[in-house]
């Protein structure tokens, strides 16, 4: 079975292509160029690469949050595109969940923070112990101190495990608390960013479980209210403050 895993969610954009399990190609870019430029060419190169066209793939994994709202449109609009022709399946994967999948083959605390500006992180936690990723809270968006106070709880609970902060948010939460006792670590960089192998690595497992969905299903996961919404409601709480 071949699956390919598409990841736009922020800056790093990324394709790759899982057969029967392993790793065959990757293409991964993180030079903040615009993913509706670059996706699709990077798409077309992997196949082309791998000697395959998009009739020889059997599902499309893609991630459909959180992170950029754009980022996010980007990559399920492409992979609607291509998929609902063919019929081909679809999964959904969390690109938070898709990071611990960097860490496999370790055994440690996942932590997995993106940027999501204004002192906030969209966040997760996962315990990887050598293949096996272990989901420990829900996808969620809170203040840097908040995912802290976390995982300061829960530290005892981890045991000797470490606790490895993934994503484009790594170093930012890092440098908030590293000074405040509790022991942290950023991955390496070849493995804090966003990757496509986690999504095709989990569309793979999902699809051996036949939990796919067409394409057509295909919804973005929003964590909050894109920004000018937010501050539209704001704007009108006030106005409705002034009207009493």
């Amino acid at each position: 079975m071949r699956v390919l895993g598409v990841e736009c969610t922020a800056s790093p954009v990324s394709v790759a292509l899982i057969e029967d399990g392993k790793l065959k190609a990757e293409y991964f870019l993180n030079l903040k160029t615009t993913h509706s430029q670059t996706l699709l060419p990077i798409f077309e190169s992997v196949l082309k690469l791998s000697g395959l066209t998009v009739e020889d793939i059997d599902v499309i994994a893609v991630t459909s949050g959180p992170g950029s709202f754009t980022g996010v449109r980007i990559g399920i609009s492409a992979v609607k595109g291509l998929a609902t022709g063919l019929d081909t399946p679809t999964v959904p994967v969390s690109v938070l969940e898709a990071m611990a999948y960097n860490l496999l083959g370790q055994n440690v605390i996942v932590c997995a923070c993106m940027d999501a500006r204004c002192n906030q992180v969209y966040n997760a936690l996962f315990e990887v112990s050598g293949d096996t990723v272990t989901r420990l809270s829900e996808d969620r968006a809170l203040m840097i101190d908040e995912v802290f106070q976390d995982l300061t709880a829960k530290a005892e609970d981890f045991g000797e495990k470490p606790i490895v902060i993934v994503g484009d948010g790594a170093d930012i939460f890092y440098n908030a608390v590293k000074d405040r006792g509790l022991k942290l670590q950023t991955a390496p960089e070849h493995l804090k960013w966003q990757r496509a192998f986690g999504v095709a690595k989990i569309g793979y497992e999902k699809a051996l479980n036949n939990d796919t969905i067409r394409a057509n299903e295909l919804l973005p996961l929003y964590l909050r209210l894109p920004q000018a919404e937010r501050e539209l409601k704001a704007r009108q709480g006030d106005l409705s403050g002034e009207r009493k």
